[in-house]
């Protein structure tokens, strides 16, 4: 039952809580919600260090299970929600899945795709970066703060 229209900081919100479980778990603080009318159909957290497996991302969990969900690999009409820029597999990974909107929080200064000079994403993907961003951005600085005491 759709109860409203949510906003991108409601869904935002909803990843940073994935981010803190994988904070809570020793892993990078990402988190990602897949959104399909206006629902939560998955969500995913960085487990790379839990599963030893460097494609463990966030995004990479959310994508599996949002197309287990639907039943197919395209995500089209979907929204992924990530607390941080993703990286270049990961929006690889988005342009196969055709996802129609990647949000994002904090900008990745050193990994993000968009400082690559061709695109990565599918022509028809909409991107918006910066939704809470300070908010996405701390909890992964600080947890790189923690583990260089």
């Amino acid at each position: 039952m759709n109860l409203g229209i949510f906003s991108d900081e409601h869904f935002m919100k909803e990843a940073l809580k994935e981010a803190e479980k994988a904070r809570l778990q020793n892993e990078v603080p990402v988190g990602a919600v897949v959104v399909f009318d206006n629902r939560i159909i998955s969500r995913g957290h960085n487990l790379t260090e839990t599963l030893n497996d460097v494609t463990a991302h966030a995004e990479m969990q959310a994508f599996t299970s949002a197309a287990d969900f639907i039943g197919g690999k395209y995500l089209k009409d979907c929204t992924l929600y990530v607390t941080l820029e993703p990286c270049v597999m990961c929006a690889g990974a988005a342009f196969w899945t055709q996802i129609s909107r990647v949000v994002f929080g904090a900008y990745d200064e050193k990994r993000g795709f968009s400082k690559l000079a061709v695109p990565v994403l599918h022509p028809s993907t909409e991107v918006v970066g910066g939704i809470l961003a300070d908010q996405c951005g701390e909890l992964i600085k600080e947890f790189f703060r923690e583990k260089r005491k």
